[in-house]
């Protein structure tokens, strides 16, 4: 977050064509699009019946995983939209189910990519409630992302993608989500075991904030 908020005042202190919104228009399109359709993907793909289940006894759900990015979307994108917080927020963390799971996520993520719609690069750092709003937005997905990739890992879910050309031997590299019922990766398989986000131990593991 510090690294990220960093490089937002920077680029604009720096005078990088502020008007032509590089820093709001980058932020959405590399990482709030694709973090969205990987959490979207995820949701799709997780079996009904293992959304309640837990890399360890102290860590969350799956299910409270994604009502976890649900609350934020709401909270964050009404402080950016300049209004209150949608019911919707405190109705996610009731949910439990598949169907009423992904679709609260969807729906959140629909009403923040309409938000971002109306979001310039001045407009974020107007305040420090619009700009902790925007960079949370886009870092917490990410980190609720690396968090659910350790699910999929532990549930035979995920494979390994394509080589690079000259990766090192033995070296992690990342998962990506595949449909249930193909041939996947197992931690046995993967050399290193599963990704900090999915350590079976939890020690590893992302607080959720």
């Amino acid at each position: 977050m510090t690294v990220m908020r960093t490089f937002l005042f920077c680029v604009l202190a720096a005078g990088m064509l502020p008007a032509q919104n590089h820093m709001t228009i980058t932020a959405t399109q590399r990482y709030f699009n694709v973090v969205r359709s990987n959490l979207e993907s995820s949701a799709d793909v997780m079996p009904a019946e293992k959304y309640g289940y837990r890399l360890t006894p102290r860590q969350m759900t799956f299910a409270e995983w994604l009502n976890h990015a649900t609350q934020r979307n709401y909270s964050d994108c009404a402080v950016l939209k300049g209004e209150p917080v949608s019911p919707l927020e405190k109705k996610a963390a009731t949910l439990r189910e598949k169907d009423e799971v992904s679709k609260a996520m969807k729906d959140s993520f629909a009403y923040c990519a309409e938000t971002l719609k109306g979001m310039d690069d001045q407009k974020a750092i107007s305040s420090p409630a619009m700009s902790n709003a925007f960079l949370h937005l886009v870092v917490h997905n990410n980190e609720i992302y690396g968090n659910v990739v350790g699910y999929y890992g532990r549930q035979g879910l995920c494979r390994h993608p394509r080589r690079r050309a000259k990766r090192p031997k033995g070296r992690n590299e990342d998962f990506h989500v595949i449909p249930h019922g193909e041939k996947a990766w197992t931690q046995s398989d993967r050399p290193g075991g599963l990704s900090h986000a999915g350590h079976p131990d939890g020690k590893r593991g992302r607080t959720p904030t």
